[in-house]
Formats: structure tokens, sequence, C-alpha cells
């Protein structure tokens, strides 16, 4: 069987190695004991777990071999410090870590500047979030976190919205097979009224020769600005329902709106 060769920051992923349960408890054994060498096997024995981690972040617009090398950092952490007396898989312990790094990147490379002081506000409200969730098995309010930072509610929400990375509009939040719903799919607009629309005879002659099921979704999504989701609910369909005749829709209504405009 054949392999495809993928090379990821001059490492041909195709040779990586897959370690059993048993060679990585033996690696740690050793490791923890003071071989040097163990702890480079096992860096290398679990690369290939860090390559499906960053495939969770391909939609981001991020080089791959910085995410990788990002991600390196987060398994040499959770190397450091997994522990063989819990009674986990390493890649339960690890994943979480290596995600946490890669994160952690993406937000002091966020294209929207944010000041280094808010940024470390932010950082210790997470931090102190995941203490009171441990300590009390529940997700703690914001004035519990506020309190324990000794600031401002006001300047704990504020950094946690300042640190949150920009999501487009055009990026997938849901595929079952077919066209794949966007953010901008969403996204309701309160400002949508028909008169934007039917200034045009062009336009309103496109919707008129539309089928009932069609001109009905156009109307309730640009009309009346609704979500796709509420029209589904609505006319009783599903949401990828609704947005392949959403498009399929507009498409038509281009192509008629271009042959009157020649």
């Amino acid at each position: 069987m054949t392999r495809n060769k993928v090379e990821i920051t001059g490492v041909d992923t195709s040779t990586l190695p897959v370690l059993s349960n048993k060679e990585m408890r033996a690696l740690f054994e050793a490791m923890q004991n003071g071989d040097p060498s163990a702890r480079e096997r096992l860096i290398h024995g679990n690369l290939r777990l860090v390559l499906s981690v960053i495939q969770r972040f391909n939609n981001r617009g991020e080089n791959a071999d910085d995410l990788f090398q990002v991600g390196c950092i987060g398994l040499m952490k959770a190397i450091d410090h997994f522990d063989l007396s819990m009674n986990v898989r390493f890649s339960t312990y690890a994943v979480p870590m290596i995600v946490g790094e890669i994160r952690r990147y993406l937000r002091d490379n966020n294209p929207i500047r944010v000041s280094r002081s808010l940024r470390d506000i932010a950082y210790k409200a997470l931090g102190v979030r995941d203490q009171l969730a441990a300590q009390f098995g529940q997700e703690p309010s914001i004035d519990e976190i506020s309190a324990v930072l000794g600031v401002s509610w006001e300047e704990v929400v504020f950094a946690l919205e300042a640190i949150q990375e920009p999501v487009s509009l055009f990026e997938p939040i849901y595929q079952d097979g077919g066209d794949p719903i966007y953010v901008l799919d969403q996204v309701k607009d309160e400002r949508a009224r028909e008169g934007l629309w039917t200034d045009e005879v062009a336009i309103r002659q496109a919707l008129a020769d539309l089928g009932a099921r069609e001109r009905l979704i156009v109307s309730k999504r640009f009309f009346e600005g609704k979500t796709q989701m509420e029209v589904a609910e609505e006319i009783g369909i599903s949401q990828a329902q609704v947005s392949r005749l959403e498009k399929a829709a507009l498409r038509q209504m281009q192509r008629h709106v271009k042959t009157s405009g020649e």
C-alpha cells in the first residue's frame, strides 16, 4: 500500500512513526529516569498527533509550517508534564495542550491589535476561570472572575472580547454534503426592506419569475431580513435546503437581470 507524501517544515510525514501504548509507556519511564533520547523519540513519535490537530485550523489562512511548529511546542510541554500515574491516554492529555498553544499563537498574532495590558487581563481571566471551574465544578460568573483578579467586571468582559479571533463572513459553519452554510447566511439585517429590491423593474420581474417557494424564501430573507434558520422553521424544511434554494434563486435572478440589461 502506498502512502501519500506530504512535507511540512521539511518533514516527510509519510515516514513518521506510530508508537504503541506499550512503547509510549516504556519511553516515558526511560525519559523520567534521565534518558534524553527517549524524549526525542516521544516527540518524533507523536508528530502525527500535531498534524491531526492543526487540520482544525486550516480555514484560518495561517501558514501550516508555522502552526506545526507552534503545535510541536505544545506537544513538548505535554510530554514534559505528562504523569504516567494518570489513568488517561497521552493523546487525551496532549491534544488540549497543543490546541491551547496554537490558540495562544493565533491570539497574539491577531490582525486586530490588542494592547499587552489588555491581553494580560484576558489571559489571567481565562486562567482564573479554569481554576474556579475545576474547584467548584461549574463555569464561574464574570463577577467571580473579576473579584479574584481585583478588576472591574467591565474590564474583564472588554479584555475577553478583545482577544476573540475575527470570523470571516464566508467561514463555513455547516455542510451536509451539498452547498455549505456560511456565517453570512446566519446574519440578520434589520435594515433590509422591500424598497431596496423593488426600485428596479428588472429585479421585480426576476423575482416574479421564480417558483413560489423560491420567491417566498427570497422575500423572507431579503425583504424581511430573516435568517435562514428562521425561514426554514417557518416553511418546514431544513436550513441546508433553504441555503440551496436561495443560492439557486439568486443565480436565476442574476441571469435575468443581466439579460434584461443587455
